[in-house]
């Protein structure tokens, strides 16, 4: 049997149970009592976020950008407000060996305007050296300001894992940047929309460490295989570029 064919034959004995319309929907509004209060208390720490103190940061410290080297301040696009998502980078590492889960978060990243509208600039801040992570970029397919943020890694992420994934949220005025919040591991899911749609689903994220009852599919392997993110070899997304014909050499043009 196919991979496919095994994932159908072993969801055919997980099912929930079956039940007439009223006493389902009566189960959903126990569960939408829950969501409704999970949904408030969702604001309720958005709005202590809000009220957070902030630090100041150097507005001339250097990323490099497309142009050669550029300042924070300047990665702001003029707007008030930057996100600056943290690309882990494997350095001289193949496209198939980059992080499965800054590709899995920066692939959902797609359209800014809604971002913009708020006055928000979002980009990239890669912990690698450019040229090499831009074309890594390119072979995705990407479209979102990019820079390398090696010349101050250090300094920006002062007391923090360099090398890990982060999302950094920083606020302008005038001249000076200050940080106004920072979060990492699944704190960057805010950037998904592929498992918040998985939690939907009666199969939810079919991972390891899910509460789903005896016999739900799962992602075959351990936390560490990093399956759920990848697939034979690559991160998921890296398939689709490749059967359209993009190159996945990294190796910087002279």
């Amino acid at each position: 049997m196919t991979d496919q064919e095994n994932r159908t034959a072993d969801r055919a004995s997980a099912l929930p149970a079956v039940a007439d319309r009223a006493t389902f929907q009566a189960e959903l509004d126990k569960l939408r009592v829950r969501e409704k209060a999970h949904t408030r208390e969702g604001d309720a720490i958005a709005a202590a976020r809000r009220r957070l103190p902030m630090v100041e940061v150097a507005a001339d410290l250097e990323l490099t950008g497309p142009d050669g080297p550029v300042t924070l301040l300047e990665a702001f696009e003029g707007r008030s407000q930057l996100i600056a998502y943290y690309f882990m980078w494997h350095h001289g590492h193949p496209a198939a060996e980059q992080c499965e889960g800054c590709t899995w978060v920066t692939t959902q990243v797609e359209e800014l305007s809604y971002l913009h509208s708020r006055d928000i600039t979002y980009a990239v801040f890669c912990q690698g050296p450019y040229e090499a992570s831009r074309r890594y970029r390119d072979f995705m397919g990407w479209d979102v300001p990019w820079y390398s943020a090696v010349p101050s890694q250090d300094v920006l992420l002062v007391g923090r894992h360099v090398g890990m994934m982060h999302l950094v949220c920083y606020l302008r005025d005038g001249d000076r940047i200050f940080e106004t919040y920072w979060t990492t591991l699944r704190g960057v899911e805010a950037m998904d929309y592929s498992y918040a749609l998985m939690d939907l689903t009666v199969y939810g994220r079919q991972e390891l460490w899910e509460d789903s009852p005896s016999g739900w599919p799962r992602v075959q392997g351990t936390p560490a295989d990093h399956v759920r993110l990848r697939s034979n070899g690559r991160p998921i997304p890296q398939w689709s570029r490749l059967e359209a014909g993009r190159s996945d050499d990294l190796t910087p043009r002279p």
